[in-house]
This record gives C-alpha cells, sequence and structure tokens, in this order.
C-alpha cells in the first residue's frame, strides 16, 4: 500500500506553510505530496492568509522539493482553459524533472466560482462535456509529436493549428480522475487516467464502484492492470487516546467519526483500516492532513503506521 500526503491549503495555508509540510514529505519517505485547488475555505474558518493558486504553488514547490512527486485532488476543470493548463502542467513538470501529476475534475463549488468571477455551467452534465473535452485536448498536444501541429473543434472549445508545446518531461504524464458516477466518471477513467480515486467513501461502497469501474473500463478495452485504484481518506492518528482526540480537536473534529468515515486513533487501528480497504482492491491511499502546523504528526504516520505497510 502507497501512502501518499494531501493538504486542503484553501482552509489557510501559505506558501512557507505548504513548503514545510512538502519538505517534512520527502524527509518521512512519504512519495507524493499533493493539494486541492480551491478557492474559498470550506466550512468554518477565515481562510487566511487567503488562497494560494494551485500551479504557481507547485511550480515553486517543483524547484524547493527534490524527490516528492507532487499533484493535485483535483484541478477544476472549469478554472482554466485547456490548452493553458496544459501549458502550465508541462512546464511544471519540466521544472521537477518529471514529477507531476495532474488530477482533473469537473468542479463543482458555484460559490468560490462566483467569488472570483469564473464561469460556472448550471448542469452537471455540461461541466463533464467540458471535462471530457479538456482530457481530449490536455492529452492531444501532449502527446502531438515535435514538429506537428493539433487542432480541436469541440462543442466548448477550439484550438487551430497550435504548435502543442512545451512537452512535460515525463513521456506520459499520470492522470487522476476520481469521483462517485457510475457511468461517466468510470469511462473517462478507461480512457484517460492512470489513477481512479475515491473521495471519502467507505469500504463498502469502494468495493462497489471499484467493482462498477473495472466492468465499465474493461467492457471499453482497458488494460485494468495498469489503472491503480486510489481512495483519499483523512488521517488523525495518537500515540494513545489522549493524543488522537487533542490532534482531532485541533481540526474541528470528532474522533469517533474519523474512526468511522477516515483513517484514526492508534497506528494499530489505522493499519487494520487500511487493510480492509486493501481487501477491495485499494493499493494507494492519499492520507488527508489538515493540521499543517503539526509536522510531528507526520513523523508519527511514517514511523508507526507506513513502516509497519512495507
Amino acid at each position: 500500500m502507497e501512502l501518499r500526503l494531501f493538504i486542503e491549503p484553501q482552509q489557510g495555508a501559505s506558501y512557507a506553510d505548504q513548503l514545510a509540510v512538502a519538505r517534512k514529505t520527502e524527509e518521512c519517505g512519504f512519495p507524493a505530496f499533493f493539494r486541492s485547488d480551491h478557492l474559498l475555505v470550506m466550512g468554518d474558518g477565515d481562510g487566511l492568509p487567503g488562497p494560494t493558486d494551485t500551479w504557481t504553488t507547485l511550480a515553486g514547490l517543483a524547484r524547493d522539493t527534490n524527490t516528492i512527486r507532487l499533484g493535485t485532488l483535483v484541478t477544476s476543470a472549469t478554472f482554466r482553459h485547456p490548452g493553458l493548463l496544459a501549458v502550465q502542467v508541462a512546464q511544471v513538470d519540466q521544472m521537477s524533472g518529471g514529477r507531476v501529476e495532474l488530477g482533473l475534475g469537473a468542479g463543482w463549488s458555484q460559490r468560490e466560482h462566483a467569488a472570483y468571477g469564473i464561469p460556472f455551467p448550471e448542469s452537471a452534465g455540461e461541466r463533464f462535456d467540458r471535462l471530457e473535452e479538456q482530457l481530449a485536448i490536455i492529452t492531444g498536444l501532449w502527446e502531438t509529436p515535435v514538429g506537428a501541429r493539433f487542432t480541436h473543434e469541440g462543442k466548448h472549445y477550439t484550438l487551430v493549428d497550435s504548435p502543442a508545446l512545451p512537452k512535460p518531461a515525463q513521456t506520459s504524464v499520470p492522470i487522476v480522475i476520481g469521483g462517485t458516477g457510475r457511468r461517466r466518471t468510470p469511462e473517462l477513467a478507461g480512457r484517460y487516467a492512470s489513477d481512479f480515486n475515491l473521495p471519502f467513501v467507505s469500504v463498502k461502497e469502494s468495493a462497489g464502484l471499484f467493482e462498477n469501474v473495472r466492468v465499465v473500463a474493461g467492457a471499453a478495452g482497458r488494460d485494468l492492470s495498469t489503472l491503480t485504484f486510489s481512495n483519499a481518506l483523512a488521517v488523525c492518528a495518537g500515540r494513545d487516546e489522549t493524543q488522537a482526540r487533542r490532534r482531532a480537536a485541533a481540526i474541528g473534529r470528532d474522533l469517533d467519526e474519523l474512526r468511522r468515515d477516515g483513517l484514526a486513533g492508534s497506528p494499530d487501528e489505522i493499519v487494520d483500516k487500511i487493510g480492509q480497504y486493501a481487501d477491495v482492491g485499494t493499493s494507494r491511499i492519499y492520507l488527508q492532513v489538515l493540521d499543517l502546523h503539526d509536522l510531528d504528526h507526520l513523523e508519527f504516520i511514517a514511523s508507526e503506521v507506513m513502516n509497519q505497510l512495507s
């Protein structure tokens, strides 16, 4: 089981805060650092000092870290034109020496779009149509041979005679697609994803949704051995019950609720729960870390949880 770290900087985090977590991620031996792509705080809190642009942040981390993979859970397709996003991701991949992964989703928060003047398609169907076109455009731009041109005439986007540059450092940038939809999401994952991710769902629900992806993607001819199945889950670990409850309180969550819906409690409890996910096909977990100033938490997870899994 591979454990990656995943943060929510819209809740209140400067670049320096994120860099500290990313460097601790690297120091502790976690293979990857991912962040959300949001512009407003979710739930309570003031979000100070304010949102940080995801790909600007990852560009900085590309130069300020050395080994960890860097990515998004997930970039909203509504936030950027696909041509520009392809350029941004390719450049950050070059800056990192080929360590970038792109999580891409349809977008869902009307409130944050309104707050920053970003058009928000009301129809979920339209948002998925746009996501599908974006995936075709981004991968098409990257796969176009150097010296050739790329053209796309779609319902929502048109690109004419693009030089399709720059190219990523990697031959193929891994793409993460996720969600609980039962038709279009697995169809897109089967066509474009290297990682199918389920955010914050139970073991039982994961089993059913993973099987649905296997059926849908498999029927379309996808080699399922090339598709990673992953979960994103909140984590709150403690050496004893007191420490675990203190950490839960620090992020405004109830430890028992985290035990039920995420990975919480003692290292042995967490390892056992991870084993249950492994049994239904999960091979990668993105650990959602919400207290970005508790770097001891990351060290504890690495030494007491990740070491047991290896």
